[in-house]
């Protein structure tokens, strides 16, 4: 009796191997946007001439016990080191979360934990890593909001509104110093909904491969 193909039985196996996490985790997204500052930005150079849209993305993850939430951000057209660009506008200054129980996508609210620039949170430990784009303008930071760690204030105390979508993730330029580039922070889709998705179209695979072999079966 001939066998289901091979990639039909692979991809049978990654998903069954996806299961549920040892170690659960929260995860969070954010999209950033020019538009999304409150009042909108609208990048320029020193002399008013053109300078790119900023924009980004930032993903973290809130640990099972809710005592750290990692993070990374990819941000485009905002100068890392100064030295991207010959302009000053677009320098990065400083960089925070900013969270509280009145924070809305239009309504700015208090830093509750810098990791670039003033106010410096993490730091208990520090685990900032800065990486500017070898080529172009921009960079990636990551970095790790511990427990202990905050702008007077916690992660324990600012959990509620991160998962209730009153926080965003802001970055501040030399043109901007209420912040060039931001973006909400919200709940990623569930991952079993992937997993119930990829489920669906796998038994869809495998049963068109049962049915051709009925009717291989058939014609001999």
């Amino acid at each position: 009796m001939p066998c289901l193909p091979l990639n039909l039985v692979l991809a049978f196996c990654m998903v069954l191997s996806a299961g549920i996490p040892a170690h659960a985790v929260t995860l969070l997204f954010a999209d950033l946007t020019n538009g999304q500052e409150v009042p909108p930005t609208h990048p320029s150079t020193t002399t008013g001439g053109f300078r790119p849209m900023s924009f980004g993305t930032a993903t973290f993850a809130l640990n099972d016990a809710r005592t750290a939430m990692t993070f990374s951000s990819t941000i485009f057209n905002i100068d890392f080191t100064g030295r991207q660009t010959p302009d000053t506008n677009d320098n990065l200054t400083v960089a925070h979360i900013h969270a509280g129980p009145n924070v809305t996508r239009t309504t700015n609210g208090p830093v509750a934990w810098g990791f670039f620039g003033t106010p410096f949170n993490d730091n208990n430990p520090n685990d900032v890593v800065v990486k500017p784009f070898s080529t172009g303008v921009g960079g990636t930071i990551s970095g790790k909001w511990d427990a202990p760690e905050g702008n007077n204030t916690t992660l324990t105390a600012q959990v509620s509104n991160i998962l209730g979508g009153r926080s965003y993730i802001n970055f501040h330029t030399s043109q901007f110093a209420g912040g060039e580039v931001r973006g909400n922070i919200s709940l990623a889709p569930e991952p079993t909904t992937f997993l119930l998705v990829s489920m669906g179209i796998v038994g869809l695979l495998v049963l068109r491969g049962l049915t051709q072999r009925r009717r291989m079966g058939g014609e001999r």
